[in-house]
């Protein structure tokens, strides 16, 4: 029986893991290695220690009503996107209301995750830990991982001939980045066109002078700001549009992603992406196009080879004079602390069964939250994982035998091992894995049910945005207030934009009424598809990546 768990990590997925546990009764423990809460999200200016944080200028990439924890709202009055210091204000409210910091051990670093002796029979583990150079022993029931993915930088410099030998400049990785001030005046050449390594060059691009982006990606660029003026994933992340991906045809929802992402720009015209390639990754950034069209930022291939002061590029163009080497080419997780015959068994989120347990143990009782890249908020789906993990440990779910856990895994892993830099193997749909997952836990909401005996309800969870609170609605850890969050939504994400108010003789909440009245057969066959007929698989055209 699972008393007392680990909880390793106090970032997002550490908060969300200790508060499940206390509401199925656990008793967990909480080391965090840091002075305080936050993880990659409290910002440091020091770059000295391995702690990873994000840089000064970050914005979240999903919006607060997508992202928040499904029984705790933001504030009303925060904005939609979030800076660094919102989010970690947001965590410090999210500790104290449910009374979390109690249960946290700071500045306390695990050295070592085994099993005990008895393992087979207990399932119990032994950590070790330090702190202030005094190391103790304890024993656990379970223990939840949660460092997530952000751990190790993913510096391919074997990748770039002539970077370590010949090259004069400085280099450096996006994790020792934190603003432009040392940037100033610099020809700086950023190798990586992922969301960080579009923001930094757009920073850049202000200050420094000249910015060169190399890519070997094909690469569609979004926008935070979608139809009139909303946030992009409360548009874009609905039930409805899920259905649609399912029902046409993959060709049909390609083309029609393209032409939407091309009605913004022509993004062949940028050399940043074709509509013929069939591998692609998406970013959000408002701002990068127009710097390529300005010429603050110059899109290049990938680098060929690097002599002393110049990047020589694959399609043979040279640029010289380059100051700084900037790599935004990710990060690669790791878990030094777990024993070698746990750790060796995890080559990434598709080694754990619904990526999260490690089929092989005997016992279920070590499980990884946040080991995933969604196309949504990563918080919310920690949170769905942490909330199914404890259930299974308060005896309330149930896992399958390991043999048929073990079957799974080999399903998804290919044959080949990936480049580490390819993060394909991370992403998956946001409302096909944490429907997943709620399916397992007992708390998805039923569509079809609710038209039943909430029509209003069912419908605002079907075409509007899929947040967070659809998860609190039935099943265990039911939250009264979840309905109205859901009701209401729509009003958060205007309030922080009411600071001057203009009049405006539409009536929304008529056009609401009717576009209920008409939408509900389409809201009942959906039902009816989605009750008959399994749900729809992974997609990689749901949203923006966090």
């Amino acid at each position: 029986m699972v008393r007392r768990v680990a909880v390793i990590g106090a970032g997002a997925g550490g908060l969300a893991s200790v508060k499940c546990c206390l509401d199925e009764g656990l008793e967990p423990t909480c080391f965090e290695s840091s002075e305080d809460i936050g993880g990659v999200w409290r910002y440091t200016d020091s770059t000295d220690n391995r702690r990873v944080s994000v840089y000064r200028s970050v914005i979240t990439n999903t919006s607060k009503e997508m992202s928040c924890f499904s029984d705790f709202p933001f504030p009303e009055d925060f904005p939609s996107y979030l800076p660094h210091s919102l989010v970690l204000e947001y965590f410090r409210m999210y500790a104290r209301h449910f009374d979390l910091l109690q249960h946290i051990r700071f500045q306390t670093t695990v050295l070592s995750v085994r099993k005990c002796p008895d393992f087979t029979a207990s399932g119990q583990w032994e950590v070790v830990t330090e702190t202030d150079g005094v190391r103790e022993s304890h024993v656990f029931d379970a223990v939840m991982v949660c460092t997530g993915h952000y751990q190790e930088p993913y510096l391919p410099l074997a990748s770039f001939p002539g970077i370590e030998s010949r090259f004069k400049g400085q280099r450096l990785h996006s994790r020792e980045y934190r603003d432009v001030q040392a940037f100033r005046g610099k020809r700086v050449l950023v190798v990586g066109i992922g969301n960080t390594g579009g923001d930094l060059s757009v920073e850049l691009s202000r200050v420094a002078a000249k910015v060169f982006l190399s890519t070997r990606s094909n690469t569609w660029v979004i926008s935070r700001v979608s139809d009139h003026g909303f946030p992009l994933d409360t548009v874009g992340t609905t039930r409805f549009n899920h259905l649609l991906e399912w029902l046409l045809p993959s060709a049909l929802t390609r083309r029609i992603r393209f032409r939407k992402f091309n009605s913004w720009f022509n993004h062949t015209n940028y050399g940043l992406a074709s509509s013929k390639s069939s591998k692609f990754k998406m970013i959000v950034n408002e701002e990068l196009p127009f710097c390529l069209l300005s010429g603050t930022v110059v899109l290049k291939p990938n680098v060929k080879e690097f002599t002393e002061s110049s990047a020589v590029f694959e399609d043979g163009t040279t640029e010289e004079n380059i100051d700084v080497v900037l790599f935004a080419t990710g990060y690669n997780f790791s878990f030094p602390f777990l024993e070698e015959s746990v750790r060796g068994t995890i080559d990434d989120n598709r080694s754990l069964y619904n990526c999260i347990f490690p089929p092989q143990l005997e016992k279920p009782t070590l499980a990884i939250i946040g080991l995933i890249q969604l196309t949504g908020s990563i918080m919310v789906g920690s949170e769905m994982q942490a909330r199914w993990v404890t259930g299974i440990f308060a005896g309330w779910n149930k896992l399958p035998p390991p043999s048929r856990m073990m079957a799974e895994v080999l399903k998804r892993k290919p044959p080949v091992k990936r480049n580490p830099s390819e993060r394909e193997n991370l992403k998956m749909s946001f409302i096909s894995y944490v429907d997943k997952i709620a399916v397992c836990a007992g708390v998805k909401p039923s569509v079809l049910r609710l038209l039943l005996t909430d029509p209003q309800l069912a419908l605002a969870i079907f075409f509007g945005p899929c947040s967070p609170y659809q998860y609190r609605l039935v099943g265990r850890g039911r939250w009264s207030g979840a309905r109205a969050a859901i009701l209401t939504q729509w009003q958060r994400m205007l309030k922080p934009l009411r600071t001057r108010v203009v009049g405006d003789n539409s009536n929304s909440s008529s056009g609401w009424c009717w576009m209920c009245l008409l939408a509900l057969p389409a809201a009942l066959t959906a039902g009816l598809l989605f009750s008959k007929y399994p749900q729809p698989g992974w997609s990689p055209w749901a949203g923006p990546q966090l």
